[in-house]
């Protein structure tokens, strides 16, 4: 297993630099662990190392992630993967973010499924920002309507966008495109002041995404290693 501890001290790192190179602060940028396909004894070596948030992709087994750790209450799951309908209630009922927001279904199911005891379901709009049919995410032009209806829905909370731009080989081609997205998050917190959640850039574009305003990077690779997916 690859040293946790060394990478997470690294990444931390990565992220002060940038963040002091833009003239910002560390303290607003989120490290979110994206733990998916690993195993909850890296997790764990995570969360000894002072790591309390982690992203999962895949319901069932972010699921039984959460109920593994169950014993602890200072730990924050993102659920960050494409959601199906019928596996809305699981992440209604288990995770306390949910980045992938694209439909009013989708939205209006995790309010009915949200349990009432539950704090609301923090709520992120997926932005497909390049363009592209294999991605999941609406355009740009058409957020103003979805964030609409989310913001009436009372067992969720909008809190920001989320995006997955296609691969730029160099950092200005990055810059440009999460720019694009910088601009309409700033121009939903002027509608929305609730809405205080960027969550862009990962482990080969995070320093861009922190140039222009991120305050979450998802970092998998550079913490955990490569991806381990089932056979």
């Amino acid at each position: 297993m690859n040293n946790i501890e060394q990478n997470l001290h690294d990444v931390r790192n990565r992220i002060a630099l940038a963040a002091q190179k833009c003239g910002r602060s560390p303290e607003e940028i989120t490290l979110l662990a994206v733990s998916k396909t690993k195993p909850v004894e890296a997790i764990a070596k995570a969360i000894a190392n002072g790591q309390r948030e982690f992203g999962e992709n895949y319901v069932q087994e972010g699921v039984e992630k959460i109920q593994h750790f169950n014993h602890r209450n200072d730990l924050i799951w993102h659920f960050i993967g494409p959601l199906q309908s019928n596996k809305s209630r699981l992440v209604a009922e288990n995770f306390a973010w949910c980045h992938t927001i694209d439909r009013a279904k989708i939205a209006q199911r995790l309010n009915e499924q949200r349990p009432e005891n539950m704090p609301p379901l923090n709520i992120l709009i997926q932005i497909n920002i390049s363009g592209e049919e294999s991605k999941s995410g609406i355009l740009l032009e058409e957020l103003t309507n979805l964030a609409a209806t989310i913001s009436e829905l009372p067992n969720l909370a909008l809190r920001g966008l989320m995006a997955i731009p296609a691969p730029e080989s160099s950092v200005e081609c990055q810059i440009a495109v999460f720019r694009q997205l910088e601009h309409a998050f700033m121009e939903l917190n002027a509608r929305y002041p609730q809405v205080d959640t960027l969550s862009m850039g990962m482990t080969d574009d995070m320093e861009a995404a922190i140039t222009c305003g991120s305050t979450l990077v998802r970092i998998g690779t550079a913490i955990f290693g490569a991806r381990q997916y089932r056979s």
